[in-house]
């Protein structure tokens, strides 16, 4: 028989102390064996207080230090010695006691690079953040090699750190997360891992509850990043292929979940995908636009400031 893995949980914190509390809570109550480290950056609200009362690996950094790769990618050297690390953010939490044991299960697999679990809606989440995830996450696993790519486009290599899994020896294998992308630092490196041989899983039984009630300047903001990372990055597309009409397909199956008995809810869905359109569509041609724009039109406006602006 092999040995277990041993397995990290690493949960990066900013002001949400009472989401850190929750979350910490449904790890106390998870099945498998494995330690959490924390990594906050300077919170003001009670939050590395909290996490210091209740997790002995706690490592406080400078907020302006902050970076969705980088600052992932610290914590895994810092702590050397672990297969599997799982990546969670603080609003999220674990309703199954099994969940954490199930998104490590698929590292049976040598093979295996990286593990992507489901994610439910939050209990107090409006009809369009419920579809975001039934349409995203869906019950059924899936083992996804590199071959997949024809037909599935970029969600071969779609992954999401709120609740995501990855082997050491494969993360580090291809450079670990990159410190100079706006975001999707997990979608980054899942692409790394298919190119270079290794196979990803969606795992359906690992599931969490996250998600976001976003207003339409929210959507903007996270689209118009999305779109400066895309731009970025143009070796995923070509590696992997275009969304191939999956915009088209959110939009009408969001109009089906909302169904006729909210009809008048139908305009505002237009709108607000048509919004995520626009905003995408911009941050493409984000190299045209000054960077005081870009502070102003970007959910992570302290990017801007930084050496890969």
């Amino acid at each position: 028989m092999t040995s277990p893995l041993k397995v990290a949980c690493i949960i990066p914190t900013y002001n949400g102390r009472h989401e850190l509390e929750r979350l910490l809570d449904s790890l106390g109550r998870q099945s498998a064996e494995f330690d959490t480290f924390i990594v906050d950056s300077s919170s003001r609200d009670g939050t590395f207080e909290l996490a210091g009362s209740r997790c002995k690996n706690v490592l406080r950094i400078d907020s302006k230090d902050f970076n969705h790769g980088g600052t992932r990618q610290l914590m895994v050297e810092r702590n050397p010695g672990y297969d599997v690390c799982v990546f969670m953010t603080q609003d999220a939490y674990l309703e199954d006691p099994d969940a954490l044991a199930a998104i490590v299960r698929p590292f049976s697999d040598p093979q295996v690079g990286a593990v992507c679990g489901r994610q439910l809606p939050h209990l107090d989440a409006v009809p369009l953040a419920q579809h975001a995830r039934q349409f995203n996450y869906p019950p059924t696993s899936q083992v996804k090699t590199l071959a997949d790519a024809p037909q599935l486009g970029l969600k071969t290599a779609f992954m999401s750190n709120s609740f995501a899994a990855y082997r050491r020896e494969a993360l580090l294998a291809v450079g670990g997360f990159a410190q100079h992308v706006i975001l999707s630092e997990d979608m980054y490196v899942t692409a790394k891992m298919l190119l270079a041989g290794w196979s990803v899983v969606y795992e359906g039984q690992a599931c969490c509850r996250h998600s976001h009630n976003y207003t339409l300047k929210e959507e903007f903001r996270r689209y118009f990043d999305i779109g400066v990372f895309q731009a970025r990055e143009p070796w995923i597309r070509q590696a992997f292929g275009g969304a191939g009409g999956e915009g088209l397909r959110y939009v009408k199956s969001e109009l089906t979940f909302l169904g006729p008995q909210r009809l008048l809810s139908w305009p505002a869905s237009l709108v607000r995908n048509a919004v995520k359109l626009g905003a995408y569509k911009l941050g493409q041609q984000e190299h045209r636009l000054p960077n005081h724009w870009k502070k102003k039109l970007s959910m992570n406006p302290r990017y801007w400031d930084g050496p890969f602006a």
